[in-house]
């Protein structure tokens, strides 16, 4: 393993997560580069006091010592968040625009250095026929995207995209060191 991997890896694996994902390393491809790491990430429901499923993400860490021309360095990240949303924000005709600014802000914010990034926002609108019909109106978010990381620290990389799915599920940004309060409401006696 080359120690530029080797490095990559202690740094993500160090990355400062919020306590509302849960996180694991995940199989990676192995056609894509000679080394890889992936990483699940799901928003997770019981900090949010409800049932319904709030986010899911993959990271996935390329390194090719080769240095591809199309990466422009040699590491790239991909990566994949999904939220859903209520249809009327999902209706909104900004909202590919702004999950897009909100992943640029959450790198950003994290410090994560890069180049190259490309990437689409997917607004997804469903209508349940027949023995769906129950469901009704439904709406969903996909960012893909990809970057080459420029700095030596790649868990910035993990934390910037890790904020991003907590965005798109509707938590507000969380700056280092500050923790949100929970959900919850307490009961009436």
């Amino acid at each position: 393993m080359p120690p530029a991997f080797s490095e990559a890896l202690v740094s993500i694996r160090r990355a400062a997560i919020r306590s509302e994902l849960t996180m694991s390393e995940i199989p990676s491809p192995g056609h894509l580069a000679p080394y890889s790491l992936a990483l699940a990430a799901d928003v997770t429901p019981s900090a949010h006091a409800t049932d319904s499923v709030l986010g899911t993400g993959r990271f996935i860490l390329l390194h090719d010592p080769a240095e591809p021309d199309a990466w422009g360095g040699p590491f790239r990240v991909v990566c994949f968040a999904q939220a859903p949303l209520e249809t009327d924000i999902g209706e909104d005709p900004f909202l590919a625009d702004v999950a897009w600014s909100w992943l640029v802000d959450a790198l950003d914010s994290r410090g994560a250095e890069y180049i190259a990034a490309s990437g689409t926002a997917t607004k997804i609108l469903s209508h349940g026929f027949g023995e769906l019909a129950d469901q009704g109106d439904g709406a969903q978010i996909e960012l893909r995207a990809s970057w080459t990381p420029t700095g030596g620290e790649l868990g910035r990389h993990v934390e910037g995209w890790s904020e991003l799915l907590c965005m798109l599920a509707g938590l507000p940004p969380v700056a280092e060191g500050v923790s949100l309060l929970s959900a919850r409401r307490a009961g009436r006696e």
